[in-house]
């Protein structure tokens, strides 16, 4: 998967549309978020496996730059496969008849029109937007490396409820412009329907770095948690792993406050 990690992204997509089909078959009212957890069960198997192969890597490769470099083709795994999840959510989230996705997707719904209203409060002052989205992605970061590390691939329940957010936000603007423009000439509602797409890319502007920082923590919360099992606290390769991991979580901060920069001063201007 690290080799070709493209094909992840139908592991994601796949994953998540059974999910949500199970989900609203078996639990009804209850999908939403009944549909993230059965899209979490069988990624935590990948996850565990993938946690293990790169704690293996920190005590095989002794350089640093070369082992953040070994990271990175894991991070890029996980990144195809949340693009996976995103679309799965987004496609089920635009096709589905609005009664549907009402009920499947009402706990997205809700955090979205909660974030909105938030948001709208800080429009004006960049730097308390600016403080309020990195102090609430922190918060974010910390439950992904805590889950990771309790649970050693615990992480991708709140990854995927992420994606899952981000699917509801990207269908609605789709939506949205579909029941907006229904009625117009085929010229217009096709003009108006694919200028909806633009809308949507405003999310990946700020959306990657940040995602990238969740995956970076959770890689290194599950590395630590990994370790603690395999190795005795006080030998050399412990240290090892727990300085990788430190390394990890600089990188995941910086990351975020990238994201939030960009969220805050380029992604209003440019969608």
């Amino acid at each position: 998967m690290e080799r070709k990690p493209t094909k992840v992204f139908w592991i994601g997509f796949i994953y998540s549309v059974i999910g949500i089909v199970l989900a609203w078959l078996v639990f009804g009212d209850y999908a939403s978020i009944s549909g993230v957890f059965l899209t979490t069960m069988p990624l935590v198997v990948i996850m565990y496996r993938l946690l293990k192969f790169e704690e293996k890597k920190d005590l095989r490769i002794r350089s640093e730059k070369s082992l953040i470099k070994e990271h990175g083709k894991a991070l890029s795994l996980f990144i195809f496969m949340f693009l996976g999840m995103v679309i799965a959510y987004s496609l089920l989230f635009t096709i589905l008849p609005q009664d549907v996705t009402e009920k499947i997707f009402s706990l997205q719904i809700n955090v979205i029109k909660s974030i909105n209203i938030e948001a709208s409060g800080y429009f004006i002052n960049h730097t308390a937007a600016l403080g309020a989205i990195v102090l609430n992605n922190l918060k974010v970061l910390f439950f992904s490396i805590f889950f990771s590390f309790l649970y050693g691939s615990g992480a991708i329940f709140i990854l995927a409820l992420n994606a899952s957010l981000i699917g509801v936000a990207v269908g609605s603007i789709i939506r949205n412009s579909i029941s907006e423009y229904a009625g117009s000439s085929h010229i217009v509602f096709l003009y108006n329907y694919f200028q909806s797409f633009p809308l949507t890319f405003g999310y990946a502007v700020h959306g990657i770095p940040e995602i990238s920082a969740y995956f970076v923590g959770a890689l290194a919360g599950g590395i630590i948690s990994v370790a603690v099992v395999n190795h005795d606290f006080g030998n050399e390769e412990f240290r090892r792993i727990v300085r990788d991991s430190v390394d990890l979580l600089l990188i995941s901060v910086l990351l975020l406050v990238l994201a939030g920069l960009l969220e805050v001063y380029v992604s209003p201007y440019l969608f």
